[in-house]
């Protein structure tokens, strides 16, 4: 097996297989008469001796007056076995005893894929169907017109599916939904092998090593050893990354970001098992001033529909006008049209507290809020105001050492990862919306979609839900619509597809379920599925998913192997030598030096 894909090279020299080809060895059994075949489906019994499983192509051929041979390929959707000959249920024991003469019929369902030429006819009953071979299979499955095609796993006959890279980056559409039942859907894991194919396939060219992932860690610190090998990996995972044409290595740039840890003065990152490659992040309320981030702080879904979210964007404009910093460090005064200055604020409670006192002091009230906002309005804005100061105070600070570098960035490495764990959940919103502004209006300034910028974003219906609005849901509403021409491509993951905004659902070209839940299954969010994948769905192992894209009519099932990068700090290796990122924090009161560091 060579580079790129891994496909022998004679195979990929060779054209597409024509309607006409010699037909394949094996043949499966013949279309069935007694059930009416269609341009869309038909029915086939096997021969004795032979079967086909869910999921099998099979390809069958009708010689057409006026156009030659017709291929018409498909997908078997269902199998039924039945006694041919048994009235009643009880007839089985007899037909058993061989008392009632009967035969066992094996029959298949066949949902076509393609027909090549485009004839759409019916095949004749009584014509030979064969399981496909490796050119029919490719053509039945559209592989062999995917000029950039993107290894997603293992087909059931344990051969190579794709995903045509096209529509993941922008070229014919863009953005992927991913949906199953936490802790067995594997969803996070199937983003990280997404992103590890696309990177490791000769898809993006000489683009490779400049196209980005952000990935917005949310369960523990599962995600921060991308870098690591996978030490419980096993040779039947290796021998799936070779078919596949990757190598079984983990990611080769990483970096994580986490917030600073609580009481510490040098603003470490609050991470326990990883020491290395971990830079802290946290705004400085300069920043949080001067970007007008406060709307981010009232980022739940039902804060835009409250009566205070006008209040929100005028204290907003207020800061900042009236924000001074304080030398060079990220404090602030507030000094008023007036000309009254504050004491300077070094934490966001400081700044909370300016606030509240310039909005409920009756001579200040009007200049901050305007005269027309009811008091019931600003209470209500206090009240939650209030609320933020616990949970936001570890990542707004104003009083860390001047000159460390603490923002969120994607230039440092391929994979950059947000460690969000630590934080409450309404930080995690703020954190989440904040970055995704940035980068958003990052990649609008540089006019040009490439390098491309892939975001995983677990949790996707607690970001951007189907009722209400906030700051995040306008984001990524923003990004579903038009980061496709802007190079940001979206990998939102959820428990429930049909709990997010239905147009960013809309916008995925590239739909995948894992494991569902079988009330979840049967919602309308899932009607891509077919019936049988629905069914199956409900029951599927860890590391199987259900893909469905465009160009091809039918989900397609597939396996993806077990991560070779760890997915736990329990399971990482040591990284490869060379590629360990140098220690932003080497150095500083309370961090170990590398020797003292335990092994893995």
């Amino acid at each position: 097996m060579g580079d790129g894909l891994g496909i022998d090279e004679g195979v990929a020299a060779r054209p597409p297989a024509l309607a006409g080809d010699a037909m394949p060895a094996e043949a499966v059994g013949r279309v069935l008469g007694t059930q009416a075949a269609s341009p869309l489906s038909f029915w086939v019994g096997f021969e004795p001796g032979r079967i086909a499983q869910l999921d099998d192509v099979v390809v069958t051929r009708r010689d057409v007056p006026g156009y030659g041979p017709v291929l018409v390929a498909g997908v078997v959707s269902a199998v039924e076995a039945r006694h041919e000959g048994a009235t009643y249920d009880s007839d089985v024991f007899l037909i058993a005893d061989g008392a009632l003469p009967a035969a066992v019929v094996e029959v298949a369902e066949v949902r076509v894929t393609r027909v090549e030429p485009e004839v759409f006819v019916p095949p004749l009953p009584g014509a030979l169907v064969h399981k496909a071979s490796a050119g029919d299979r490719d053509q039945a499955l559209y592989f062999d017109v995917m000029e950039r095609k993107i290894p997603i796993g293992l087909g059931r006959d344990g051969q190579p599916m794709y995903v045509n890279f096209d529509f993941l980056d922008g070229t014919r559409g863009a953005h992927v939904s991913i949906s199953g039942v936490s802790g067995v859907a594997t969803k996070t894991s199937f983003a990280t092998f997404l992103l590890y194919s696309i990177f490791n396939s000769p898809a993006l060219g000489a683009e490779a090593a400049n196209t980005k992932a952000l990935i917005f860690s949310v369960k523990g610190e599962d995600l921060l050893f991308l870098d690591h090998p996978n030490t419980r990996i096993a040779a039947d995972a290796t021998a799936a990354y070779d078919r596949l044409g990757l190598a079984a290595r983990p990611f080769h740039s990483v970096h994580v970001f986490a917030p600073p840890r609580p009481g510490d003065p040098n603003g470490v990152p609050h991470v326990s098992s990883r020491t290395h490659g971990v830079s802290s992040y946290y705004w400085t309320l300069r920043e949080f001033c001067d970007e007008e981030l406060m709307r981010f702080v009232f980022a739940d879904a039902d804060d835009e529909r409250s009566q205070y979210s006008m209040l929100v964007g005028q204290v907003a404009a207020r800061l900042r006008s009236w924000a001074e910093p304080v030398g060079d460090s990220g404090a602030v005064l507030i000094r008023t049209p007036d000309g009254n200055a504050t004491p300077a604020c070094r934490t966001f409670t400081d700044l909370v507290e300016v606030i509240d006192q310039g909005l409920t002091d009756e001579g200040t009230r009007a200049v901050w809020a305007g005269a027309q906002v009811p008091l019931g309005t600003v209470n209500a804005f206090l009240r939650r105001l209030r609320s933020a100061v616990r949970p936001l105070s570890p990542i707004i600070r104003g009083d860390l050492p001047r000159g460390s570098s603490h923002s969120i960035r994607t230039s440092d490495a391929q994979v950059s990862i947000v460690d969000l764990h630590n934080l409450p959940e309404r930080a995690q919103r703020f954190v989440v919306g904040v970055v995704l502004r940035g980068e958003f209006a990052r990649k609008e300034s540089t006019g040009s979609a490439r390098p491309l910028l892939f975001v995983v974003l677990d949790e996707l219906n607690k970001y951007a839900p189907r009722e209400g609005d906030s700051p995040i849901k306008e984001i990524l509403l923003d990004v579903a619509e038009r980061g496709r021409s802007l190079g940001v491509i979206l990998i939102g993951a959820q428990q429930t597809a049909s709990e997010v905004e239905r147009r960013i659902v809309a916008n995925c070209a590239v739909r995948v379920a894992g494991r569902l839940d079988a009330a979840e299954a049967a919602r309308s969010e899932y009607g891509w599925l077919t019936t049988a994948a629905r069914e199956r769905a409900t029951i599927a192992k860890p590391g199987t998913m259900f893909v469905a894209q465009p160009e091809i009519p039918v989900p397609l099932a597939v396996t993806f192997p077990f991560p070779a990068w760890a997915t736990r700090p329990a399971e990482a290796g040591a990284p490869p030598t060379g590629t360990r990122p140098a220690d932003p924090f080497a150095g500083l009161p309370g961090t170990a030096p590398e020797d003292d560091i335990p092994p893995f």
